[in-house]
């Protein structure tokens, strides 16, 4: 029996910010502390991590692409494109893999406009409000599927 292939975690828009951007709302742990932190997660059963971020909506959806018949789920953050690119949630239909949508922070107790996802209806799961700790949820999720 093979192994699983790896998890695949998407971050989208200005993820590469964290640590420095809005620390009230989304801490003061980077996007390698949140690559490091996935790492280790998947570590302790055996399985790997490929991670990737972009600020472009094109760069996002090639990556998603490439993931069919390669990872075995993919945790994607999408940032502000949650709230509007109908592109990118179709593209995270195509590889047929189970989908985990993470937010650090609460995006229901935020403005109006960060209530709406377009990635919920088609994701196996949603974490939002457990800062990084959710993404380690989001993988725990994912491999005890």
């Amino acid at each position: 029996m093979s192994t699983p292939g790896p998890i695949l975690v998407i971050n989208g828009p200005n993820l590469n910010m964290l640590g420095t951007r809005q620390p009230e709302v989304y801490g003061s742990a980077t996007l390698d502390d949140v690559v490091a932190l996935c790492r280790q997660t998947a570590a302790r059963y055996g399985r790997e991590i490929d991670a990737f971020q972009s600020n472009s909506e094109g760069a996002l959806i090639d990556r998603i692409h490439r993931a069919r018949g390669v990872e075995s789920g993919i945790v994607i953050n999408p940032g502000g494109l949650t709230h509007t690119s109908v592109a990118l949630r179709d593209a995270l239909v195509i590889p047929e893999l189970p989908i985990v949508e993470v937010h650090i922070s609460n995006v229901h107790a935020r403005e109006e406009f960060r209530h709406h996802s377009y990635i919920s209806p088609i994701a196996t799961a949603v974490v939002a409000g457990m800062g990084i700790h959710g993404y380690a949820a989001a993988i725990e999720f994912l491999i005890h599927r």
